[in-house]
């Protein structure tokens, strides 16, 4: 595998590589699931490029830009592994001069959901597949469903801009207990951990009762009992008030779950917490109460 970490050398070794070349973009910390990237990228190409780039300009102010999990030698040996032809690795200054300005907006579709929490990520985002995409030209891109929004702001972006690019969405990659796989996971305590799979367990079971026939309300009922039962289970093993309030950041910290499960009435969830009848003392009030930063619980990279 070569490696580049400018613009002008990456663009020669791209040059180089067989067509058609495929295009793998990260921020690094690799797990297996940007490795089923590597892989279906194969499928769809005879060169591979990834990239590993911890984007600054996706992260709010009060997120978690310095402490992103780095792991550059580990990450290097995996992609080698896997068959990658190119690696662009570069750091801010290369993909973000002095002087850098040029941003790019998609409109309402960045500012819903996520972007309602984020206010400036999907700018982020956006800019710098842009950049990316100019620099690599790719015959493919190849990005994992996991991020849901963020796939369907990037068909926007190509779209709407005209990139001669094909996008490749991979299933999302999930834990055996159905965690998707992210590489802010290493954030997680032992009991959000525990807790994590639970929403999207509640998802799968509303899925599975309305494709079995069953009305919305007796949905929602068997879902929320799934959920109680999830809780109670967690508590016995755990200690009831940290799971207690692992499940209550967990359904704090992430409010953009909430529209998307919306049959689920994450009320009721949030009802059966209550149920526990455990207090809260003042230091886990004021931990759940701590300004939101992004943990990809269900969801996000």
């Amino acid at each position: 595998m070569q490696v580049a970490t400018t613009i002008a050398p990456v663009r020669a070794l791209i040059r180089a590589l067989p067509g058609p070349v495929a295009f793998v973009p990260t921020m690094g910390a690799l797990h297996d699931g940007h490795l089923s990237l590597v892989d279906a990228a194969r499928e769809h190409a005879a060169g591979i490029v990834a990239s590993v780039f911890v984007n600054p300009l996706q992260f709010g102010p009060t997120e978690d830009y310095a402490k992103y999990p780095r792991d550059y030698d580990g990450d290097f040996a995996k992609l080698a592994a896997a068959g990658v032809d190119v690696l662009f690795a570069p750091d801010a200054t290369a993909m973000y001069p002095t002087g850098f300005s040029t941003t790019v907006d998609i409109g309402p579709m960045a500012r819903v959901f996520e972007g309602e929490i984020r206010k400036t990520h999907f700018a982020g985002v956006v800019t710098v597949v842009s950049k990316l995409l100019n620099i690599v030209q790719p015959d493919v891109l190849v990005l994992g469903q996991k991020d849901a929004q963020q796939t369907s702001v990037l068909r926007k972006l190509i779209r709407d801009l005209g990139y001669p690019v094909d996008v490749q969405i991979v299933p999302t990659s999930r834990e055996p207990d159905g965690l998707a796989r992210s590489s802010r996971n290493a954030f997680l305590t032992p009991e959000q951990r525990a807790v994590a799979p639970t929403l999207y367990a509640a998802l799968l079971g509303m899925r599975d009762a309305l494709l079995a026939g069953k009305s919305k309300y007796d949905a929602t009922a068997e879902t929320d009992r799934r959920v109680v039962d999830r809780v109670a289970e967690l508590a016995e093993k755990h200690g009831a008030p940290r799971v207690h309030i692992a499940l209550a950041w967990l359904l704090q910290k992430q409010p953009v779950t909430a529209p998307i499960i919306g049959a689920t009435k994450i009320s009721h969830l949030e009802d059966a917490i209550g149920a526990l009848s455990i207090n809260l003392s003042q230091d886990d009030v004021a931990y759940l109460e701590e300004p939101y930063v992004p943990h990809a619980i269900v969801g996000h990279q």
